[in-house]
């Protein structure tokens, strides 16, 4: 046993000893062995220079500023989708009519067999006709000419209020041709004040583009004239007050308060009284485009609208910001086409502006009954009153059209109903009831 251990530790002292060598080689042969296995040795790591110091700390400053990629969510995914959609619809809109050409939306083929109503009416004040809301103004217009042949004072303050759309600059001309007017009353004896230059700065400005204007002047008696300038050859055209007028300068001042008092003549919206025998079709309404049609403005304000709502898309709103919102959408109708229905199932229809109050309606239910001093109440859509008639119908979603109920104490409308032997409503009413199809 002594033998195995002793061999077996010379075999470990051998293999520990190096390659061997051969007797007959040199101390020179040797040295290449040795050396190449000195190369195989792995060599120390040398440290990072200065330069690729200044290199590495740049990289990590770009790479700390710049931000770092943000996992896509479902909100990315609606803002893209919303995107799209506006950039195909602004590619198809380029290949359509010009916005600036544009008055309303595009037509629709509509079938007046099916209409809730044939449209948006106004009433002329001076002639008392009916007439579509489009051909509203060209009326008005014909009515104030024909108006002159009677009062052509009061026809040229009709277009000077009525025909000029911006009231600031109506106001402004007004006060400045009373101006002229009180200067004549005011200094009778100058020659001058019945003169007005028709080249003068604030004339030009503030009075010649008042449409109207040369027609008040004419029929309160000035004539035009040209006449010289002292101090320069060329002559200029003058307003002059004729020697008859001169005459009645009271009747002057009349024109002059009649002028600065005087109102726009507005056509009123023709409510269009409709009653309808009961039927189930009483919350289905067919509207005609004018309920729905857009200016020029208008398309304008939808586009910018639509375009906020890519954005609005992408944030949590709260429940007072959507309704806001909600409230917003109401206000884009001009109209809305409002039905009441009484427990008899008569159904009673009317034509409102959407900015109207509730109390115009509960006037408009009172004065279709027989007994205007019977107390009711108007449930809106959801069995809500309507108590609060001072909030207009946009604000409190009847537009563009709603169906609402008639309410009224079950006594006392037994007792009338047994005292008038029929329906609430006035018999001239009932005698021209409709179906609705």
């Amino acid at each position: 046993m002594k033998k195995f251990f002793q061999e077996l530790k010379a075999d470990l002292q051998f293999r520990g000893a190096g390659p061997g060598q051969k007797l007959s080689e040199s101390p020179r042969e040797r040295a290449p062995k040795e050396k190449s296995k000195a190369a195989d040795l792995p060599k120390p790591r040398q440290g990072p220079t200065n330069e690729a110091q200044m290199a590495a700390a740049a990289a990590l400053a770009r790479l700390e500023q710049k931000p770092k990629p943000r996992a896509p969510t479902s909100q990315d995914a609606i803002r893209n989708q919303v995107k799209k959609e506006l950039m195909n619809e602004a590619a198809a809109s380029e290949k359509e009519e010009p916005l600036d050409q544009q008055n309303s939306l595009p037509a629709v083929e509509e079938d007046p067999a099916t209409l809730s109503v044939s449209g948006i009416y106004f009433i002329c004040p001076l002639t008392g006709a009916s007439v579509r809301k489009d051909k509203k103004e060209a009326h008005l217009r014909e009515a104030i000419q024909q108006h002159a042949s009677q009062d052509p004072v009061g026809a040229s303050i009709m277009e000077i209020h009525t025909l000029n759309r911006d009231r600031e600059k109506v106001k402004l001309g007004v006060e400045t041709i009373a101006k002229y007017l009180d200067n004549i009353h005011l200094h009778p004896e100058e020659e001058k004040y019945q003169k007005i230059k028709l080249q003068n700065k604030v004339f030009q400005e503030r009075v010649l583009p008042l449409e109207g204007a040369d027609k008040f002047f004419q029929a309160v008696g000035f004539e035009k004239t040209t006449l010289n300038v002292p101090g320069q050859e060329d002559q200029e055209d003058f307003y002059v007050l004729k020697a008859e007028a001169f005459e009645k300068l009271d009747d002057l001042m009349e024109h002059k308060k009649k002028l600065l008092s005087s109102e726009p003549v507005r056509a009123q919206l023709d409510r269009q009284l409709r009653v309808f025998k009961p039927s189930p079709r009483a919350s289905h309404f067919e509207l005609p485009s004018d309920f729905f049609n857009l200016s020029t403005e208008e398309l304008i304000r939808e586009r910018r609208l639509r375009a906020e709502a890519v954005e609005k898309s992408s944030m949590l709103r709260t429940k007072a910001m959507r309704e806001k919102e909600e409230q917003r959408e109401m206000k884009k109708y001009n109209y809305t086409l409002l039905r009441v229905r009484f427990p008899d199932g008569y159904i009673l229809q009317g034509t409102f502006f959407a900015r109207e109050p509730v109390s115009v309606l509960y006037q408009f239910v009172q004065e279709a009954l027989q007994v205007d001093w019977l107390p009711f109440e108007l449930l809106a859509p959801g069995a809500q009153k309507l108590t609060d008639k001072n909030v207009a119908f946009n604000e409190c979603g009847l537009v563009p059209s709603a169906l609402l109920t008639f309410m009224a104490d079950e006594e006392i409308m037994a007792d009338i109903i047994e005292q008038i032997g029929g329906c609430v409503l006035k018999p001239d009413l009932l005698s021209d009831v409709q179906i609705l199809s």
